[in-house]
């Protein structure tokens, strides 16, 4: 009898902590903690897809990446975000076109290893949405774009101990603006990125 009420003192214990935890988050922008946050490169990646022969929507991911957020919530627009990705890392699970992604055709990672993101502009679109607008340069080429920008969550990260946040965005690009015609147009020259990231607040100087 003892035994099972110290195992239901425990779970309850156990439960309350999971929503003290869950309350931590907090799904506002506007409670953000102001700061530079790092990129976390273990939990933010950049899926892309492409129309490929008509057939079907062929999909390959770069994962990881380096990067900085600089944001205040009293001043969002004034929001600044750069990110780095390492292009010789493109992966489609098939090593023969992981190979030739890799080559002249496509990415050029011998002369153009990676690809960049510099925000120039942010405009709010609702509370939690924002287009994020900027220069990404990729196989030498830079061209404006903008990222739909949808927030997640704020809060300490129960596994780190970090404080946290997330979004998610997409975008579309056209492949040939950036020098990248191979096999255009059987292979769609239209290119839907959707990009998840987690931020980790930087320590402060």
């Amino acid at each position: 009898m003892k035994l099972s009420v110290l195992a239901g003192a425990a779970v309850a214990l156990l439960a309350t902590g999971a929503l003290q935890a869950q309350d931590a988050f907090n799904r506002d922008p506007a409670q953000v903690r102001a700061g530079r946050y790092n990129l976390d490169p273990a939990h933010s990646k950049i899926t892309w897809s492409v129309n490929h022969l008509g057939f079907s929507t062929y999909t390959g991911q770069f994962a990881g990446g380096t990067g900085t957020l600089q944001i205040d919530p009293k001043s969002p627009q004034a929001a600044k975000l750069e990110v780095k990705v390492d292009t010789t890392q493109v992966g489609t699970l098939n090593e023969a076109l992981d190979k030739h992604l890799k080559t002249a055709d496509f990415l050029d990672v011998a002369n153009h290893p990676t690809a960049t993101f510099r925000s120039t502009s942010l405009k709010l679109v609702d509370k939690d949405t924002a287009d994020i607008t900027g220069e990404l340069t990729l196989r030498g080429v830079t061209k404006p774009v903008t990222i739909r920008a949808d927030f997640h969550q704020s809060g300490v990260n129960p596994l780190d101990k970090t404080y946290s946040l997330g979004f998610d965005g997409t975008t579309k690009i056209k492949r040939s603006d950036f020098g990248v015609n191979y096999a255009v147009p059987m292979v769609g020259d239209e290119v839907t990125l959707h990009l998840e990231a987690e931020f980790k607040l930087a320590p402060a100087a």
